[in-house]
């Protein structure tokens, strides 16, 4: 069957893939548009099955609030270069997936998340834009994280997209509530507040302390040891911990202390660094 080539370029303007991909598939697909479409997805899943092991590096972090119900999601988008991670269909599929999460009925799994419509798109799931897109560029794609929170929010997300923040608050003070996102960003406090650190985690850093000052300070009276001790399990507790951070814009109050003044209440903390597990 004859192809003819205003056939292979509407293909090609569809897929973005190339002309010989194009035409190969027209002609195994007897002309027939859509089972061409099919034909170049089947192929190309083919060609990424054997690419799954490769190293996803790139990408970006997206977060989309719901200001009609309220809603704030967080997702990150993984790929294995720059230029790809700032391609125009990436930054839409990468926004796209934090729109549906915040607006959309909600999802416990990234899977879960991509089987659901894509917003404004009809006839289309995120799945299947994203498996199309990964046909026509050819790189690993990963939704590798997604974070959904109910209510009042403040969030940052730095420029290059690579590390975000997300705080779940009461109150009314946007303006500081995004500074302590920024703080977030900036110091990487692992705990909210001292009481969600893990206790094995004290109970290993206090041994550690108390060796290494027992071995430092081998001729100080034991009260004198003790007091090192504790002082230094407190610079512990106020490095690890966010409210117990002395506040970035005012070091002579802690991030607590200008939560009290705020009249702000900060009941979940997320910080996220591309690729790297929280």
């Amino acid at each position: 069957m004859e192809i003819s080539a205003s056939q292979v370029k509407a293909l090609r303007d569809k897929t973005g893939l190339p002309m010989m991909d194009c035409k190969k598939a027209l002609v195994k697909a007897e002309g027939d548009e859509n089972r061409a479409i099919d034909i170049l997805r089947e192929s190309g899943a083919k060609t990424m099955a054997g690419r799954t092991d490769r190293i996803t590096q790139e990408g970006r972090i997206v977060v989309f609030t719901d200001k009609t119900r309220n809603v704030t999601a967080m997702i990150e988008l993984l790929c294995e270069s720059e230029p790809v991670s700032n391609n125009t269909d990436f930054e839409l599929l990468a926004n796209a997936l934090a729109e549906q999460l915040a607006t959309g009925a909600g999802a416990a799994t990234p899977e879960e998340l991509l089987s659901q419509p894509f917003p404004h798109k009809s006839g289309i799931t995120l799945q299947q834009f994203f498996d199309d897109l990964v046909n026509k560029i050819r790189e690993v794609f990963r939704l590798s994280r997604i974070v959904r929170i109910e209510g009042s929010t403040s969030s940052y997300v730095h420029h290059n997209k690579h590390i975000s923040t997300l705080i779940a608050i009461s109150g009314e003070d946007n303006a500081t509530a995004r500074d302590i996102c920024m703080q977030i960003a900036s110091m990487n406090p692992k705990y909210l507040r001292k009481e969600d650190i893990d206790p094995a985690v004290i109970a290993a850093e206090l041994e550690l302390v108390t060796k290494k000052t027992k071995e430092q300070q081998q001729n100080k009276p034991e009260a004198i040891i003790q007091k090192i001790i504790d002082n230094n399990m407190k610079t512990f507790y106020t490095e690890q911990t966010l409210l117990g951070q002395p506040f970035i814009k005012d070091p002579s109050k802690t991030v607590e202390q200008v939560c009290g003044t705020a009249n702000i209440v900060i009941t979940k903390m997320v910080r996220w660094a591309l690729g790297q597990e929280s």
